[in-house]
């Protein structure tokens, strides 16, 4: 072989060798959170369990999950993905109703911390699956308070609704789908698809009220909607900032969904 031919074999040796160095490298590097969050899937698929007639079940209720963030602006990226609709616990129950998995009363628990252990599989998170009931903070109390929510404006499947809840979800249909026609999320309280100008300005992820058993009261945010949530209180508006973790709801509120209106009345639930 003469010197030329010798030194164009030798060239294309070092690119293979340097092209899968630069890939192993990319794949040891530390996953994002839109990684993470198709890592736990994964998982949680890997855990089903045959059921007969080719069908699955998922035999947990309890998923931990332990992420590394070293610093406040890490946290923030993956709380800003794995608690913000949709958040870690919603794209899981989508991903087993795909599957068919009964994923009612399932529990996720998020928890941040600096480093990793040493016995983890993954240097970016950890992850493990119980079954069982699902631990009461001490001193809570266990009943929710009712919230009712009735149509002001717009069109909504129904009049009104009484929930008693930790999490509604607000907006336009019942099911909201991505481009693959998955299951992304399910509104509690649903206007109607099609239904004129007022329930269009209504986003299909517009907003979610969420309970606190600690204070016993509930706080709206909103979901990033296309135009945005507010509060009217005794004539003065109060605006609902996406992103931020909300406003406290009293009773006698009304909740404006772009054009649409509910109307807020805040009661202990039966048996409290």
């Amino acid at each position: 072989m003469d010197i030329i031919g010798k030194a164009r074999k030798l060239e294309a040796t070092l690119t293979r060798t340097l092209d899968r160095a630069a890939q192993q490298w990319a794949r040891s590097g530390p996953r994002g959170p839109l990684e993470v969050v198709q890592a736990v899937l994964e998982a949680v698929q890997q855990r089903l369990e045959p059921a007969g007639r080719g069908t699955s079940v998922f035999p947990y209720n309890r998923i931990k999950l332990w992420v590394v963030a070293a610093d406040r602006d890490v946290r923030a990226r993956f709380a800003g993905v794995l608690e913000e609709s949709p958040t870690l616990q919603e794209r899981i129950v989508s991903r087993l109703r795909q599957l068919g998995c009964d994923a009612a009363g399932l529990h996720v628990k998020i928890v941040y911390v600096a480093h990793a252990e040493p016995a983890w599989a993954t240097p970016e998170f950890h992850i493990e699956f119980a079954r069982g009931a699902v631990e009461q903070p001490r001193n809570e109390p266990l009943s929710i308070r009712e919230i009712r929510l009735a149509i002001a404006s717009g069109s909504a499947e129904r009049p009104s609704y009484a929930l008693a809840l930790d999490r509604i979800n607000l907006g336009r249909c019942a099911d909201v789908r991505d481009g693959r026609n998955r299951l992304v999320r399910t509104n509690h309280v649903v206007f109607k698809e099609g239904a004129g100008a007022i329930n269009e300005s209504v986003s299909r992820c517009h907003a979610h009220i969420e309970y606190s058993a600690r204070t016993r009261d509930y706080r709206i945010s909103d979901d990033r909607s296309a135009h945005g949530t507010s509060i009217v209180r005794e004539g003065r508006t109060i605006g609902v900032p996406a992103g931020s973790r909300g406003v406290r709801l009293q009773s006698g509120d009304e909740v404006i969904l772009g054009e649409a209106r509910l109307r807020v009345r805040i009661v202990d639930a039966p048996g409290s």
